[in-house]
């Protein structure tokens, strides 16, 4: 599987599938034409280009009826289902965040945030969403024991690298790749120190992607 940083918090997973989660870019415009998408929360740097995308999309129930309404074919779901889509897995993780569909109005309910566990091709990946530190974490690991994560690190609207220091030995995957950060100055991070604290005192391996590059798994 190629795993390519779109840049925030958007994500493709390339392999048997195509698989975009959180189809928001700064740049306006998702540089992929993928056959799924998976979103993990209503706010619109998540939801982003979902609608215009128009392909099947995993999500919170509340968002699924969302895009439903809007001509999407949908696959809803909530925390600790498990759905599988053109034979790909997507399992709904926790996360501590708020979660409200900008895009539609004041009010509108988006469900609660959340992360997805995806397994593709025989790899499995954890896409935290946004989200702050909690232990529970360690059942990411225990359960499904992914071999990459997807942690925010910008800190202010979701945990900061210290807190994603933490995260990522609970979660246990062999590679780390950081996400929702330099996207806007309030999150704006450096991360060679967090790069460099994990590497020395772990065996995880830090991936620091600019928008566009990818990884092989």
């Amino acid at each position: 599987m190629k795993i390519q940083w779109l840049g925030h918090a958007c994500f493709l997973l390339k392999g048997s599938r195509d698989v975009v989660i959180d189809p928001f870019v700064p740049s306006g415009e998702v540089p992929a034409s993928p056959d799924i998408v998976a979103v993990t929360h209503g706010h619109a740097d998540h939801l982003g280009a979902a609608v215009e995308i128009g392909k099947p999309t995993v999500a919170m129930n509340e968002i699924a009826k969302y895009l439903d309404a809007r001509g999407v074919p949908t696959e809803g779901m909530n925390i600790g289902g498990t759905v599988e889509v053109d034979g790909v897995s997507f399992t709904m993780t926790p996360a501590l965040h708020s979660s409200w569909l900008e895009e539609a109005g004041e009010g509108y309910y988006g469900g609660v945030a959340a992360g997805f566990v995806v397994r593709m091709d025989g790899v499995t990946v954890y896409h935290a969403g946004d989200t702050g530190l909690f232990s529970d974490m360690k059942l990411v690991r225990e359960l499904y024991r992914p071999e990459v994560a997807l942690l925010p690190v910008g800190g202010r609207y979701t945990m900061g690298p210290r807190e994603a220091m933490m995260a990522a030995e609970f979660v246990g995957a062999k590679t780390v790749i950081p996400m929702h950060y330099n996207t806007w100055p309030p999150i704006a991070q450096d991360l060679s120190e967090f790069k460099a604290a994990i590497e020395r005192t772990t065996d995880i391996k830090v991936a620091l992607l600019a928008p566009g590059e990818s990884i092989e798994v």
